[in-house]
């Protein structure tokens, strides 16, 4: 690991942080926690695929993620590191039927079309649905597509089913006749991770601008945890969504920092053998190998 390097010498550092909307930027936003000892230049993606690819191709030093990007990246052997974590409530991830639907259960999604974005968190989600159910991923037809054309889909009868994750379950539920088919209690881990590069994290004066922007994303999860109207406000400002979505969201999230401790990576390896027995992902590797604790003691001070 690079030597430490005080904060009032890296004044002349720029941070490059990919972020999506509604995430990491609003959420030190609303702890007001944006005022850094360096640069940030922030980027903006649709979804964490993406992310990871740039940080992975070095266009970008870390992003925050959900808990499938970091296995797609590392199923293509990308150069990334996940050095912090969090966990939050996995009920928000749900399965979303029209209210006046038959379907009572997953075991009734057999022939049927379910909406979902590939590789998203609602993916893994759908497939431990599945497999729990007794179902195999091919006994329903996975359209994907992301939350707004499948927002559209979904309310238009496109699809009979639509898995999606806050704001989009809160959004769904005040703007739709919407009924929750099951949620992700005991099938979504609720991990979220912060990746970074690895050639930014031997990097000294970057190294150190990351470990004070992983620790800042750790009081702001504590402090929009314990102050969920000011982390709406904010997301409803990132977002465009309206204020009363994003409220819904913000007050049952509880988002907070975990350790990427030895049920963490577990946890991570059986939602990767999900995606492999599914034939989502091309090849097999230890998500451990993708992890990097360097900063876990100094995170562990925050709680």
């Amino acid at each position: 690991m690079p030597p430490p390097v005080p904060a009032e010498q890296l004044s002349d550092v720029v941070l490059q942080v990919g972020d999506q909307k509604g995430n990491q930027r609003s959420m030190l936003a609303a702890a007001g926690l944006l005022d850094t000892p360096y640069e940030i230049e922030w980027s903006t993606f649709t979804s964490g695929p993406p992310l990871v690819e740039a940080v992975s191709a070095g266009a970008v030093d870390v992003g925050g993620v959900g808990n499938t990007p970091p296995l797609f990246g590392a199923a293509a052997s990308a150069k990334i590191k996940a050095v912090s974590a969090s966990e939050q409530n996995s009920a928000t991830d749900a399965l979303l039927v029209p209210a006046g639907s038959p379907l009572r259960s997953v075991q009734d999604l057999r022939g049927k079309t379910v909406a979902l974005a590939k590789g998203s968190s609602a993916h893994g989600n759908v497939l431990n649905m599945l497999s729990r159910a007794g179902l195999e991923p091919d006994d329903v037809d996975l359209s994907f597509m992301q939350p707004a054309e499948a927002f559209s889909a979904f309310t238009q009868g496109q699809v009979d089913a639509w898995a999606v994750w806050d704001p989009y379950t809160a959004q769904a539920e005040l703007e739709a006749d919407v009924r929750v088919l099951a949620d992700g209690r005991g099938t979504a881990n609720g991990y979220e991770f912060t990746v970074a590069a690895v050639e930014s994290l031997g990097d000294p004066r970057k190294n150190a601008a990351i470990a004070d922007f992983v620790a800042r994303i750790a009081r702001a999860e504590q402090h929009n945890t314990a102050n969920p109207e000011e982390r709406a406000r904010e997301w409803a400002a990132d977002t465009g969504l309206p204020i009363e979505v994003t409220r819904r969201a913000a007050e049952r999230r509880h988002r907070l920092p975990v350790p990427m401790d030895g049920e963490l990576v577990r946890s991570q390896q059986q939602l990767a053998r999900a995606f492999l027995d599914a034939r989502v992902l091309p090849t097999r590797f230890r998500f451990e190998d993708y992890v990097d604790r360097r900063y876990e003691q100094q995170l562990s001070a925050i709680g």
